[in-house]
């Protein structure tokens, strides 16, 4: 059932079909906006199921407009996980200081939301999975366009015409590879890599992070609840990305255990729980910088289009006004139209905020004995209390109405 408060116009003809690469926040999002203006929707998600779990994210700013639109506020305030505290510390474990999380993000409390990854993800998928198609343990093995369609060969075998493809995929999207090229021609390296996994709450945390800071190095544990588990992250500068690194699972081991052989405070107990991890997740922190998020009838949305990175904190906030942009700008165009008319209201919203990663790095991971110690200062300089004013990138696009709603 879609759930919104708003009624929603049936059409008993769709306007067309349309296939959706990806069933994380960026595809199930753009899928319920796509069926409130009349198409007929199919998710193709290579994973068995929607990803549950997962570590906490923030929606902020216009992205909130876009939760409320879809009648989720309400459930997502419920699942806000109202981190109370982020205390840093230097390199022999001593603190610097211990601040409200807000004070260093630029959220605003009782306003912004932070939840855990898999309370949205679980909340978007419920808000569709019964008006489109989820096609589970299955990707797009070819895309061949033609004047008035799309032919999609599916890796499960068979298959389908649509009249247009979303890939809603990631940062290392596949529909971007297949019909834009490699990776590398887009991808920006920040000039870190970083792996998160959950541990034994071994500290007795709640509702808190602590973050470790060397210089060119960084460990914070995320304690989203009173629970026994724990996020675990780890954050070290990389000028250069290590190439052949990300599908070697022993080898990401062997760089994270050298990179901080010499570590005090809890880093060798967090080295032990990332060998015996079974959900490591391990990156570089980069940003996609596309001049074009379409060609001919596909178009990218979220972190395949333009991923922010984690340092400026929007990615699922980019992700969710994307898929409503993007949608919205559909409803009464064609695929050319529409894909321009996307582009144009929402890149400089989605520029605004990938600058902020500009500020992002240096607060949190400097990289030299120094920087850190300037970002010290900076911190016990802050005030305690949360941030009374979002950043002005954060709801800098005022979210139209589409006539087609």
């Amino acid at each position: 059932m879609t759930r919104t408060d708003q009624p929603v116009r049936r059409r008993t003809t769709p306007k067309g079909k349309v296939l959706i690469s990806g069933a994380s926040i960026a595809g199930p999002a753009l899928a319920y906006w796509l069926n409130r203006h009349g198409y007929a929707v199919t998710v193709v998600e290579k994973a068995g199921t929607i990803r549950s779990g997962g570590y906490p994210i923030d929606i902020r700013g216009t992205a909130l407009d876009v939760v409320e639109r879809m009648g989720l506020l309400p459930q997502l305030r419920d699942a806000h996980i109202d981190l109370r505290r982020i205390t840093f510390l230097e390199g022999d474990g001593s603190e610097v200081t211990s601040l409200h999380p807000h004070a260093v993000t630029g959220g605003v409390a009782g306003h912004d939301l932070e939840v855990r990854r898999g309370d949205l993800t679980d909340a978007l998928y419920t808000a569709v999975r019964d008006d489109v198609e989820f096609l589970f343990n299955d990707s797009v093995d070819s895309l061949e366009q033609t004047t008035d369609g799309i032919d999609v060969t599916f890796r499960g075998g068979g298959s389908r015409r649509f009249d247009m493809v979303f890939g809603a995929d990631g940062m290392h999207s596949r529909t971007r590879e297949m019909v834009f090229g490699p990776e590398d021609q887009f991808h920006r390296h920040l000039g870190y890599c970083f792996a998160i996994f959950t541990m034994r709450n071994a500290l007795g945390l709640s509702h808190e992070t602590v973050m470790w800071n060397a210089p060119g190095r960084a460990a914070a544990v995320y304690a989203v609840s009173d629970d026994d588990e724990v996020h675990a992250f780890l954050n070290f500068a990389q000028r250069d990305l290590p190439s052949g690194m990300f599908g070697d699972r022993e080898a990401q081991q062997r760089l994270l255990t050298e990179t901080f052989a010499d570590a005090g405070w809890e880093i060798p107990s967090i080295l032990a729980a990332l060998r015996e991890a079974d959900d490591v997740f391990f990156d570089a922190v980069g940003q996609i910088r596309m001049p074009q998020w379409s060609r001919a009838r596909v178009a990218l949305v979220g972190d395949a289009a333009y991923a922010p990175s984690f340092l400026t904190g929007q990615g699922t906030s980019l992700a969710l006004v994307g898929a409503y942009m993007l949608a919205g700008s559909l409803a009464e165009r064609d695929h050319a139209a529409g894909f321009a008319a996307y582009e144009h209201a929402t890149r400089a919203f989605v520029t605004l905020n990938q600058n902020l990663v500009g500020k992002g790095g240096a607060t949190l991971f400097p990289t030299t004995a120094q920087a850190l110690e300037e970002r010290n200062d900076r911190l016990r300089k802050l005030s305690a209390l949360p941030s009374p004013e979002p950043r002005p990138a954060h709801s800098a696009l005022a979210l139209p109405d589409f006539d087609d709603l």
